[in-house]
């Protein structure tokens, strides 16, 4: 079975080569990557069976990594200190992990599931792993796939969302700013169900902050931190139908 290494400190890919040609002899390690970027060129070039990848890392985490694979026929384990709650939506869509710092027999176990599987369809579209974060009945948390790793919020601690291309900016009530890679589109089938309106191409405002509505061709709107944002003319009655609601 072949494997690569993905992770941005060299001694934790140091640890896991070694503990890997002691405990794993069946593994050959074909690559170790620093960083997303040289993961994804390592999985092009050498299609590997299995994907030791850290989630956190600067420039790429490993989610956004495996959004981008062309390659995806490999199985993943995770090699993370994330919270207990993205490790059982890890279980939940059939990516291993690995906690740090790593444990000989979980390595092991981790290393025989993964030659098990291989024979049936790999899952590695981290899309799915964020939809089944967003999907969880707990209260109105989502779950935001930043370039430090994934962070999750309450939707009450967002006042609006704003497209910037192919990206969208989060402004919370902290006075924060979150960027991710997802278009506002994409956004607004999360929170749509939670609270939140589409009021023009640009905005997708979390309606529990609307201070007032200042008519006009479309309007605006005031939040409550004091921002004005346009209500195009086509949104205008699907937003002040949502007001009636409130």
């Amino acid at each position: 079975m072949t494997a690569i290494l993905v992770d941005d400190e060299k001694h934790c890919r140091d640890v896991l080569a070694l503990l890997l040609a002691k405990y794993c002899p069946e593994v050959r390690l074909l690559a170790s990557c620093a960083d997303g970027e040289e993961g994804l060129n390592a999985i092009e070039q050498h299609h590997p069976d299995l994907v030791f990848l850290d989630i956190e890392m600067p420039g790429m985490s490993g989610f956004d990594m495996l959004k981008d694979c062309r390659f995806t026929g490999f199985r993943v384990v995770f090699t993370t200190a994330y919270n207990e709650y993205a490790i059982q939506a890890i279980r939940h869509n059939a990516l291993d992990y690995i906690l740090k710092p790593i444990d000989k027999d979980e390595l092991h176990q981790a290393v025989s599931k993964a030659e098990t599987t291989l024979s049936s369809r790999p899952t590695t579209q981290v899309d799915n792993f964020v939809a089944y974060l967003n999907r969880q009945k707990t209260g109105d948390r989502i779950a935001l796939p930043t370039m430090e790793g994934l962070q999750i919020l309450q939707s009450e601690e967002i006042y609006y969302c704003e497209s910037d291309g192919g990206y969208t900016h989060f402004f919370l009530t902290s006075g924060k700013t979150i960027l991710i890679s997802k278009t506002l589109k994409e956004v607004e089938e999360v929170l749509e169900s939670k609270g939140f309106c589409r009021v023009h191409h640009g905005y997708l405002i979390n309606l529990r902050y609307v201070q007032k509505y200042i008519r006009g061709d479309g309007g605006e709107v005031i939040m409550a931190n004091n921002k004005n944002i346009p209500v195009s003319r086509n949104k205008k009655q699907e937003f002040l139908a949502f007001l009636e609601k409130i």
